[in-house]
């Protein structure tokens, strides 16, 4: 009978670690994201900009910079998103890299997935305001502030 009883309280014990997750492994988490981005060039070209990450009750402000070289115009898009992936808020700062194939701003509207060093995956949508030949985001750092 007290082997029994050692049996089942091993078993309640394994199921209990289970069910409550004894892995130590730590879980990614989702933010909203807000850019105001603006970009002036003709053939190099620069701009920046700034916005918010919104991630656990808590605003977070941030600075924009590196968008794209080699372009033709003014403009300046706002955009509104997700950022997955994170473990913290500062997770969100790097450089931003197109993941995937996607990163297309069609008539006006713009839909882009970046993705940084540290894995933090951008989606965004928003408006192009302005004359751009290219308002590459590829290259794209935000820093957190």
């Amino acid at each position: 009978m007290v082997g029994f009883v050692r049996g089942v309280s091993l078993a309640v014990a394994v199921m209990a670690a289970l069910a409550f997750g004894a892995s130590t492994e730590s879980h990614a988490q989702t933010g909203t994201v807000h850019l105001k981005i603006f970009k002036l060039g003709f053939i190099i070209g620069g701009g920046g900009g700034s916005g918010t990450l919104h991630y656990h009750g808590r605003t977070y402000r941030l600075s924009v910079g590196g968008v794209g070289i080699g372009s033709l115009g003014i403009s300046g898009v706002e955009l509104r998103g997700t950022a997955t992936n994170l473990h913290n808020p500062a997770d969100i700062a790097g450089t931003y890299g197109v993941a995937g194939a996607s990163g297309s701003f069609v008539g006006g509207g713009a839909v882009a997935r970046l993705q940084n060093e540290k894995g933090v995956v951008l989606e965004l949508q928003g408006v192009q305001i302005g004359f751009q030949v290219s308002l590459g985001l590829g290259g794209m750092t935000i820093a957190l502030q």
